[in-house]
């Protein structure tokens, strides 16, 4: 019967189970170095005229600020490099499970971060561009008894963009896993020789629920996290 557990935890740090060493911080640290070391790599050796890896580093530079301008304006311009970084370790964050790796946005504890992070942006645009009296003014706007909902709907900001990111990743993860058992557990009742269930249709879901979906997701998380914190000035 198929198990589907939470990411392992290696060691306690100062045996305190309060601060584990998981699997998903190990991932997690491999995902920041590759990143890290794509980022090195598009950008050295650079040129006036750019070509090859150059011209591919700059055309994605030239995206990222794009949407940035497009959903958050031109005075945003500055979280493009946070935009950027977002948007790269959500996506490696959901391919490392191509390479046998467990994902890290399938931990809820990574998902819940990045939203966090988002929060604390939407409330320091508010009170930068509203001053703190004006930030807990919008909370009794239309009216004053609206103000309990209003901070339901402020708590809820970070709360769904989490959910909503780990319940894809998760449920994909989920779905392989459960379907691989039960197309094992087929092979093995029909006393096949070769595991022939299991080759094909667990491939196609992981490049859907790993490829695909992983990608849409962190562009969906990105694009929110630009909306609400450009919404945030108004």
């Amino acid at each position: 019967m198929a198990q589907v557990n939470g990411p392992k935890i290696y060691l306690n740090l100062f045996d305190n189970p309060n601060l584990p060493i998981t699997e998903t911080m190990v991932n997690y640290w491999i995902v920041m170095v590759f990143i890290l070391f794509l980022c090195v790599f598009l950008t050295s050796r650079m040129e006036k005229i750019p070509k090859g890896k150059q011209a591919v580093a700059e055309k994605i530079v030239l995206m990222i600020d794009g949407l940035v301008d497009q959903n958050m304006g031109p005075d945003f311009r500055g979280y493009s490099p946070y935009i950027a970084t977002l948007m790269m370790s959500s996506v490696f964050g959901s391919l490392c499970s191509l390479v046998t790796l467990r994902s890290v946005t399938a931990d809820l504890n990574t998902t819940l971060g990045w939203a966090l992070i988002t929060f604390a942006m939407i409330t320091y645009t508010k009170i930068k561009y509203h001053g703190f009296g004006g930030y807990l003014k919008g909370f009794t706007e239309p009216i004053i008894v609206m103000a309990p909902l209003n901070i339901l709907s402020e708590i809820a900001t970070p709360v769904s963009m989490s959910f909503r990111h780990f319940g894809n990743i998760a449920g994909g993860f989920v779905i392989s896993t459960l379907l691989l058992s039960a197309l094992s557990a087929l092979s093995s009742a029909l006393h096949l020789p070769l595991p022939l269930f299991q080759i094909g249709i667990p491939g196609v879901l992981s490049l859907y629920f790993d490829l695909f979906s992983g990608c849409i997701q962190a562009f969906i998380f990105s694009m929110l996290t630009m909306a609400y914190v450009g919404s945030a000035k108004e």
